[in-house]
């Protein structure tokens, strides 16, 4: 029986147990009154005095997982004070909170999944109309997708197991689905339209699968991907750590992963640090301070040296919460895949998660770095939006909507004032090398490279008579 599951449905009419798992991710943030500026931050001195800033006191969101890193240190280490900033930091309970608490005006500033930005200035998916800004990454990388034993149990194996071979891991895939019952093909992700989301379609879509067809997604907040994996409401879930290395042998048990996000596209951005639009015309001083304060404690996350205590920082209860043994393969490097073969699957690498500096093998481009934003990836972001038909046509104003919602051009300004060189450009050719199905991309024909893929909806459709 050939089934298909529409995106729409899925939205208006899932399952009661993925209801409720989406609906939790509605639910008000967590706030941290507990949350007191340590001595050391107070012992730093303002270089910029509040009282020169349009509006020094502030509240900013951050979701419970490793990326909350750099929030974390700009508080616990005084960057937020050195630049004449009074924060208080509200835990939110999801991404779709994080985001929603910028548009409705709680939140002056907070992290949002790539894509975010993009998708409320294009409406993708029936997404609300709001003017985004962001002007810098929090990191890249950082994330991963969890498979669960039953997958591993049907010969599934890490990604890199595969030597590159996307043919043999759909084959695999196709072999598990085949003796399952259809309700095991439930995988989760974070938000909707969302980079996480670009990238499962991705990978199944290399895989010579249609994710439209096979595959349905349902929304649940990170901190609920073990739990709910462990009932069964899900198979695989994709999210940003320490969620996944909780899941594997030796912590929770549960699964495995089967490929870390910068395998689907390495240099990816990941988190931004959003903010009305309003916010960046109503107080430029003080937007200036905050893009500062965020680079230094992204500088401050990205020294090996400093590794270990940002793991045991964000592992406090007014962060993630996390056990630290759950946070420090994410940001220390020390990378377990996991399986149920009492094998070691340790990967060694400060890619891991990326803050700041950029390896050649990410970009060769000079002067870059992580908390740059290209404009050509917002392309990217706009293109997978088109392809899985969460808009009808890829905007032809897609530039003037990249320069809108990603702000090179303060970022620029901004780091220049603390000493920063930045890459002049805006627009840079991803390699074949980046992706995992070896395919460029090529900001200066967005469509060509849409229209390139033979999976996608839309897509002209052969049918052959008997």
């Amino acid at each position: 029986m050939n089934t298909q599951w529409n995106r729409r449905s899925f939205l208006q009419g899932m399952g009661a147990a993925a209801s409720a798992i989406a609906f939790s991710g509605c639910q008000p943030q967590t706030r941290n009154p507990q949350l007191e500026l340590p001595a050391a931050a107070l012992a730093v001195e303002p270089i910029v005095n509040p009282a020169s800033l349009e509006k020094p006191d502030l509240t900013i969101g951050f979701v419970p997982v490793n990326d909350c890193a750099p929030f974390a240190i700009a508080w616990e280490k005084g960057f937020f004070r050195k630049y004449g900033l009074n924060v208080n930091l509200s835990r939110e309970a999801s991404w779709g909170n994080s985001r929603d608490g910028l548009i409705f005006g709680r939140l002056d500033a907070s992290p949002v999944v790539s894509g975010a930005v993009t998708n409320a200035r294009i409406g993708a998916e029936g997404a609300r109309h709001f003017p985004l800004c962001a002007a810098m990454t929090i990191h890249r990388h950082g994330n991963a997708l969890t498979f669960n034993r039953q997958l591993w149990e049907s010969g599934i194996r890490p990604w890199f197991t595969y030597g590159g071979n996307l043919e043999a891991f759909g084959q695999d895939l196709r072999r598990y689905w085949e003796k399952s019952p259809i309700d095991e093909r439930v995988w989760a992700i974070v938000l909707s339209s969302s980079i996480y989301e670009y990238f499962v379609r991705y990978l199944m879509a290399a895989a010579g699968i249609n994710p439209v067809e096979a595959l349905r997604l349902i929304i649940t907040p990170p901190p609920q991907m073990v739990s709910n994996m462990r009932m069964g409401a899900m198979q695989a879930y994709m999210v940003a750590e320490p969620w996944n290395t909780r899941a594997i042998t030796g912590n929770e048990g549960i699964g495995f992963t089967f490929a870390q996000g910068k395998e689907i596209w390495r240099g990816h951005p990941d988190r931004l640090l959003a903010v009305r639009e309003s916010f960046i015309n109503n107080y430029p001083k003080t937007y200036r301070s905050l893009v500062k304060a965020m680079i230094e404690a992204c500088q401050y996350c990205s020294q090996p040296a400093h590794r270990e205590e940002v793991a045991q920082i964000i592992s406090q209860r007014s962060f993630t919460g996390a056990n630290v043994k759950y946070t420090q393969p994410g940001i220390l490097g020390n990378y377990n895949y996991g399986g149920f073969d009492n094998q070691s699957r340790i990967r060694h690498s400060l890619e891991t998660t990326v803050f700041f500096d950029l390896s050649p093998e990410i970009s060769a481009v000079p002067h870059d770095h992580s908390t740059f934003l290209w404009q050509s990836e917002t392309l990217w972001l706009m293109t997978q939006a088109t392809r899985w038909g969460q808009i009808p046509t890829f905007p032809k104003n897609a530039e003037a909507i990249a320069r809108q919602a990603w702000r090179t051009d303060l970022y620029r300004e901004i780091a220049a004032e603390m000493g920063i060189t930045c890459p002049s450009e805006d627009y840079k050719v991803e390699p074949s090398s980046a992706f995992i199905d070896g395919k460029r991309f090529d900001p200066s024909d967005p469509v060509g490279y849409l229209e390139s893929f033979e999976i996608r909806a839309g897509a002209p459709q052969s049918y052959f008579l008997a």
